[in-house]
This record gives C-alpha cells, structure tokens and sequence, in this order.
C-alpha cells in the first residue's frame, strides 16, 4: 500500500560526499515522519536522521554535523546529504516512514521500508 524507493547510494572516498535519497508512493494519507537507518556488517539497524511533519529533525550523535536530512512534504520524499564521510559510515542505508492511510472505512498507521541502499566509504 505504501512503497519507498531509495536512490544515491554509492562508492565515495572518506571525506567525500553523497545525497541519498527517497520517494513515498501508493495509497498515502499522510506521511507523519520520514527518516534514514543504517546496517553496517555484524551490526544491528540504528537510527541516522529523522524528519517529522511538524518539521522537527533528530540526527545520531555520529553524523550530526556532517548530515542534513530534508524533506518535501508535498512530493513525499525526503533527502539525506552526507558530508565529510568516514570510513565508519559504511552500511547499507535504508529509508524509513511512518504513514497514515485508509483502510476501507478507517484510517490506520503503518511503518515502511525501503529496500536499502548501499554506502561505501573507503579510507
């Protein structure tokens, strides 16, 4: 009912920089926030940048600084632009969203993933 397209992944040296981003589609109401988790190798998920609705963003401690994530309401994307990258940023990205569709007479709240895109920094 909803998908999430990523695109912008990619090979970079450290220092470098990519914009990774991602497109909502299908039966949407609202879009309530959009965000960007990572998967490094032997890792578990964690959160990279958030976006909400209301316009309020939270980033990990790790790339604050280095990542703007932005996001077009009205197109359902969001953009996350990683600057100054490291070696540790290595992982496979993936876009997620929280949404509120309808679901025949009611509306109902659900999470999505993207398929994932992978970063590559090499030192």
């Amino acid at each position: 009912q909803v998908q999430l397209v990523e695109s912008g992944g990619g090979l970079v040296q450290a220092g470098g920089s990519l914009r990774l981003s991602c497109a909502a589609s299908g039966s949407i109401f609202r879009i309530n926030a959009m965000g960007w988790y990572r998967q490094a190798p032997g890792k578990q998920r964690e959160l990279v940048a958030t976006a909400t609705s209301g316009g309020s963003t939270n980033y990990a401690d790790s790339v604050k600084g280095r990542f703007t994530i932005s996001r077009d309401s009205a197109k359902n994307t969001v953009h996350l632009q990683m600057n100054s990258l490291k070696p540790e940023d290595t992982a496979v990205y993936y876009c997620n969203a929280e949404a509120t569709i309808l679901a025949g007479p009611a509306y109902r709240n659900l999470e999505v993933w993207g398929q994932g895109t992978l970063v590559t920094v090499s030192s």
